[in-house]
């Protein structure tokens, strides 16, 4: 059935080549906008900050575009970009996987869609998915280092931005303009599908619609659920159950014990739907859309724990009835709309005007079996608007202001975080000024921070913060010309973030974490000073990027074991802060080997490195380790061969409640064809990932125990514009 499946890709592709063949020169507009770019590895700065050439205020910004895109699209935007170097994922379960950057995850890290708040619950729990789908970004960026400047002070880790088209940013040169992908894979049975068509209306409008679906079966792995260490500890409490007489409850902790070869509960379904509308004439333009997202997936469980047994009773009593939880499974739909604005306001200070609304109605339901558990239910309006100043000699700019309103609501037995409002203004500013080589870039956000919340007894608490973050840095072209631009240069931050009402409040069983949280109530902002050194540029075809950076936070959040006695069975976290610092090493280099006549070999190395420490000495938990790529890519007329090796070091460097995790190895190679001389608008890609299908554990997931990474994985894909 799984090849039967990826052979219906292949023949997809196929159909639609001679479509193509009939016009073997794209348009400009086409060759801009399709998604075959074969030289992908070139820092591309797509400007979120209006009025500024380079994003060096943030620290390091990537993006992930073109068949690099392709090669590392998975279902969730965590796992896509978890290739790049200071990035990770929280690998909670295939249908869940948040960014991680520099090791700070969660409330720290913003994910955004086209520049506003995706609003929903993602940052909640690690187990709950995001609602963006990689199947419609056209491109994502990943904006290292703290981004409060620009995306709010929950960004103070950075922020992960889904670029979509869903808003057409332009007019297409011909009438149609179409977008397809299909691809599927052998170890989770994928099969997904994804299009997009915009039609010009006019010479100054145009209407889009997409839509996509993904259908996944539990993961094959390589190995053994359990590591040898859980695993022990369920053989162990087997032979206890059998000595006790519970010979039924015995039996399923061995048999979660021995589980091989299948993440048992790993399935996910996806859906989603857009449509989009904009004009345009000159730099004024305007735009709107709306779009329907639905996913449905398991959560893998802890082998042999779903199982509730009998008790002991008093004589006479007769035993309590043996209970059998359903697997736990999560259903979630988004309804999204947004609008986009700008008007060109002349050759005065300022020469451009720009809007952002986005609004969202989200609602997410945890099911035990086909019994419905928890609701979580969010609405919420974030918007900005940005006057945009004029380039007067090399000094440039914005100056802007942003508003989010969240309402947040959740019921069921594990609502573990009561009722709230989050209420957010800010002012902020970035400038620019380049004099010759030298450049300077700073930056200052003001923000205001409101958090309600209306407890079950009928009490309330309300919190208001307020958050200051600046940043400031200088840098120097060492070489600059037409086709180099080599820069080092030094920034230093400091960013403030407001504790989130989960932090503040939280009194519950969560299921994300397996403990009982409790929140404080007295917490104070965050604070982050930060300092960063870079070289970033290109020599020719030469492409290098390095960052070191070092952190230190004053009043850093964090979760940790309390001395209390268990609730519920369940291990009491408490929510605390403590001052901490964190340092890293992260850089990329991409060198021309051989550039000759019609054949290119093209050398690839990348890493990063991050510790993060506690003012106590205690390592902040959950940091990912040492990591590594090195990659050699021939291009050979139409085709493209590539082979890497993807390596993870062994992470013991934990917290006192997290254990140790080891290191592994993959080896990925892939083959990308362009079978159109001249046209890049039909990419054919097969690759294998984890040929010797290695075990992985990411050190990042809360579930690593028994959630391990996919075995080998033969996949197929193809991508399609005309």
């Amino acid at each position: 059935m799984k090849s039967f499946r990826l052979a219906l890709i292949l023949s997809a592709a196929c159909i639609a080549a001679p479509a193509l063949a009939q016009d073997a020169k794209p348009s400009e507009e086409t060759a801009r906008d399709d998604f075959h770019n074969r030289d992908n590895g070139r820092d591309t700065i797509v400007v979120s900050a209006a009025g500024l050439e380079r994003l060096d205020v943030l620290g390091g910004t990537s993006v992930l575009e073109g068949e690099a895109l392709l090669r590392n699209l998975e279902s969730q935007i965590g796992d896509t970009i978890a290739k790049l170097p200071g990035v990770s994922t929280s690998g909670f379960a295939p249908g869940a996987s948040r960014p991680i950057l520099r090791g700070l995850s969660g409330e720290r890290i913003r994910v955004l869609t086209d520049g506003v708040g995706s609003i929903d619950a993602s940052a909640v729990s690690d187990d709950h998915s995001g609602t963006v789908d990689p199947l419609i970004a056209s491109s994502i960026e990943v904006l290292r280092g703290p981004a409060a400047l620009l995306y709010g002070s929950q960004a103070i880790g950075g922020a992960v931005n889904v670029i979509t088209k869903r808003i057409p940013p332009s007019v297409p040169d011909e009438p149609v303009h179409f977008d397809g992908i299909v691809a599927g894979d052998t170890a989770s049975n994928r099969i997904e599908a994804g299009a997009s068509i915009d039609w010009r209306l006019s010479s100054e409008m145009v209407f889009h619609i997409d839509g996509s679906h993904r259908e996944t079966d539990d993961l094959d792995i390589p190995g053994y659920v359990a590591t040898p260490a859980l695993r022990a500890q369920l053989l162990d409490v087997a032979a206890e159950e059998e000595e006790e007489g519970h010979l039924d409850e015995a039996e399923e902790f061995r048999e979660g014990a021995n589980s091989y070869g299948v993440l048992p509960n790993s399935q996910t379904s996806t859906s989603t739907a857009g449509a989009g509308f904009a004009w345009h004439s000159g730099q004024n333009m305007f735009g709107v859309s709306t779009d329907y997202y639905e996913t449905k997936y398991g959560i893998p469980g802890l082998p042999g724990v779903g199982h509730v047994h009998a008790e002991e009773h008093e004589e006479g009593e007769e035993e309590e009835a043996h209970e059998e939880e359903g697997p736990v499974s999560i259903g979630m739909k988004r309804v999204r709309v947004d609008v986009r604005g700008a008007a060109d306001l002349g050759e005065g200070f300022f020469d451009l005007v720009q809007a952002k609304l986005g609004y969202s109605d989200y609602t997410h339901t945890e099911f035990e079996g086909v019994e419905t558990g928890t609701k979580f239910d969010v609405e919420g309006v974030e918007g900005r608007l940005e006057l945009v100043q004029s380039n007067r000699n090399g000094w440039g700019g914005s100056l802007g202001m942003q508003y989010s309103n969240v309402d947040f609501r959740a019921d069921g037995e594990e609502a573990f975080v009561a009722p709230n409002t989050t209420e957010n203004w800010a002012l902020f500013a970035v400038q620019q000024y380049d004099i010759g080589a030298l450049g300077l870039q700073a930056g200052a956000r003001y923000e205001h921070s409101a958090v309600d919340v209306d407890f079950t007894d009928g009490t309330n608490l309300s919190r208001d913060f307020d958050a200051f973050s600046a940043s400031a840095g200088v840098s120097y072209a060492l070489i600059e010309g037409f086709e180099d631009d080599l820069r080092i240069g030094i920034n230093g931050s400091r960013a403030e973030r407001a504790p989130v009402a989960q932090e503040l409040v939280a009194d519950g069983p969560h299921v994300a974490t397996q403990a009982y949280e409790i929140g404080d109530a007295t917490l104070t902002t965050e604070k982050a000073w930060g300092l960063e050194g870079y070289i970033r540029g290109s020599i020719g075809q030469v492409l290098v990027s390095a960052s070191v950076y070092h952190t230190w936070f004053n009043g850093f959040i964090y979760l940790d074991e309390a001395d209390v006695a268990p609730i519920d069975g369940l291990e009491v976290f408490e929510f605390l802060q403590q001052d901490a610092k964190q340092f890293g090493v992260e850089g990329q280099l991409k060198v021309p080997l051989v550039d000759g006549d019609g054949f290119r070999l093209l050398g690839e190395l990348s890493g990063d490195y991050v510790r993060a420490t506690l003012d106590d000495g205690s390592p902040v938990p959950r940091i990912p380790p040492v990591s590594g790529l090195a990659a050699l890519e021939a291009q050979l007329g139409h085709f493209d061969i590539r082979g890497e090796v993807e390596a993870y070091g062994k992470q013991d460097r934990v917290s006192e409640h997290e254990s140790p995790t080891e290191g592994f190895t993959f080896v990925n190679a892939s083959v990308a064809w362009h079978p159109f001389e001249g046209n890049q608008n039909l990419t054919v890609l097969a690759q294998v990932d984890n040929i010797f299908d290695v075990e992985g554990r990411r050190h990042t997931s809360f579930t690593k125990e028994y959630t391990p990474l996919a075995g080998r994985n033969f996949k197929l894909s193809a991508r399609v514009s005309f």
